[in-house]
């Protein structure tokens, strides 16, 4: 007899509904929160494959399984799983929704591309534009791309130390786009486009106030100016403005003060630079200089003592800032090289090698060159009746040469040892009608007054700037006694 072929055994249907329910609800877990990427996907594998098995075998068993289920239960949500795993459609998976309007993701979301990544580098001291690139990732190719693509963009290879460069970068490693700032006012971009790389300045226009500063010389002018919180280049504006009254090579004391109302420039509150001296006074020896800067109609600027006249005069007092008077003028000095008795016709300002000389006055070159025992001189015509001469200089200004005109203040040379000199300095001759006189005790010409229809005007400007220089003195001085 052939025997009987034995039947698969029929499991009981709560069986069925319990085995279905908990595969259902076991394949969701892992869909939702896997916690290991591979172990997930062949488990959720594998148990979708048995979902979908017994879902085959007793599919005809479902409609009447989960018939009392309600739409909104969990239970409802593992009918519907198992459904979709059967090949059946589901009211909720046509509006798109499983259970409660939730939408569940059935199928594993295609990989994020990678995010472009941001680089900051620190320009240190020997650091280069091509050491940077190198840092970040970006060839030598880059660099020249990059460098060729504007004049501008050469800017980026004039690096300080402490300077900040962002680099962007695409997912692949190339540079997007690059960007510095320069300082609180101005910074500057390279961003790809379609050509290569563009360029562009942010320039910020920062609010301009005035302030007050008042300081006491104990030491140098430099150092009693930065404790009152003046820059190096205001300092030297300082200088320039009094100049013509007060040799700050020789006449500075120790006591001696001064106050500056000035421009301010202010970025959310916060000082990033200073523009122009809007008035100032000067104490040396006990003798007070005030000046207030003016624009004429005309659009002039320049600057005048409190009652209205010219500070400027046809010459300045010394050719060389804050250098050491090392000989004055005489007429029964030694010389230092020829050890003889002969008069020295200037005065000497000994200061480093290099150091910028300046045209007191304006005037014509008529010589610029070699001139015996004076090395490399300059010596400049003023109008009919003054002439200056400028000795021992090492090398001049690109602009001065034989024939041109200069201005007062500008460079003409730079202090060196040239012709009969024991080291560096400057010696300095005036003449006035073809005689030589001292240049320190020589009373200098005035420049050109200021234009009477001109005068009301400055007054009603000059007027509260200086009683505001006094009224803020006051309270300092005040505000220091308590």
């Amino acid at each position: 007899m052939t025997p009987k072929q034995s039947k698969p055994p029929l499991y009981p249907k709560v069986h069925l509904i319990a085995a279905s329910g908990a595969a259902a609800l076991l394949s969701l877990t892992l869909l939702v929160f896997p916690s290991r990427e591979v172990e997930a996907q062949r488990t959720y594998l594998e148990l979708d494959s048995s979902i979908e098995q017994i879902a085959h075998e007793k599919s005809d068993l479902l409609p009447e399984i989960f018939s009392e289920a309600k739409a909104d239960s969990p239970f409802a949500q593992i009918k519907d799983l198992a459904k979709i795993s059967a090949g059946l459609s589901t009211d909720n998976e046509k509006a798109g929704n499983i259970g409660n309007g939730k939408k569940v993701a059935l199928a594993v979301s295609a990989p994020r591309p990678p995010e472009p990544s941001q680089k900051r580098v620190t320009v240190s001291n020997g650091d280069t534009l091509s050491t940077l690139f190198n840092q970040v990732g970006l060839s030598s190719t880059d660099l020249y791309t990059v460098l060729d693509s504007s004049k501008e963009a050469k800017q980026f290879s004039r690096l300080k130390v402490g300077q900040v460069l962002e680099f962007q970068l695409t997912p692949t490693g190339e540079l997007e786009s690059l960007h510095s700032k320069l300082s609180d006012l101005e910074s500057i971009s390279l961003a790809r486009d379609d050509t290569g790389f563009a360029f562009t300045r942010d320039r910020i226009k920062p609010e301009v106030r005035s302030a007050y500063t008042r300081g006491v010389i104990n030491s140098s002018l430099f150092l009693s100016a930065k404790r009152a919180g003046l820059s190096h280049r205001m300092t030297m504006d300082l200088a320039n403005v009094f100049g013509y009254d007060i040799d700050f090579a020789q006449d500075i004391r120790e006591g001696d003060e001064f106050e500056v109302v000035y421009e301010e420039k202010v970025i959310n509150g916060k000082q990033v630079g200073s523009g122009k001296i809007l008035a100032a006074r000067f104490t040396n020896r006990g003798k007070s200089y005030s000046a207030v800067r003016y624009t004429t109609k005309s659009g002039t600027s320049s600057y005048y003592t409190a009652d209205g006249k010219s500070m400027r005069k046809a010459f300045i007092r010394t050719p060389v800032d804050f250098a050491r008077i090392s000989s004055r003028f005489s007429n029964g000095r030694r010389h230092p090289i020829l050890n003889k008795i002969r008069a020295h016709k200037g005065v000497d300002y000994a200061a480093p090698r290099g150091t910028p000389i300046k045209a007191t006055g304006d005037g014509k070159v008529l010589l610029a060159g070699r001139k015996g025992g004076y090395g490399n001189a300059v010596v400049i015509q003023h109008g009919n009746k003054y002439r200056t001469l400028y000795a021992h200089m090492r090398g001049f200004a690109k602009s001065v040469h034989t024939g041109s005109m200069v201005k007062q203040g500008q460079i003409i040379g730079y202090i060196g040892t040239t012709g009969l000199s024991t080291g560096p300095h400057l010696h300095y001759e005036f003449q006035v009608n073809g005689v030589h006189v001292d240049p320190l005790g020589q009373k200098l010409p005035m420049a050109d007054p200021m234009a009477r229809n001109e005068k009301q005007r400055f007054l009603q400007q000059s007027q509260p700037i200086m009683a505001r220089m006094d009224q803020e003195k006051a309270t300092m001085l005040a505000l220091n006694k308590r």
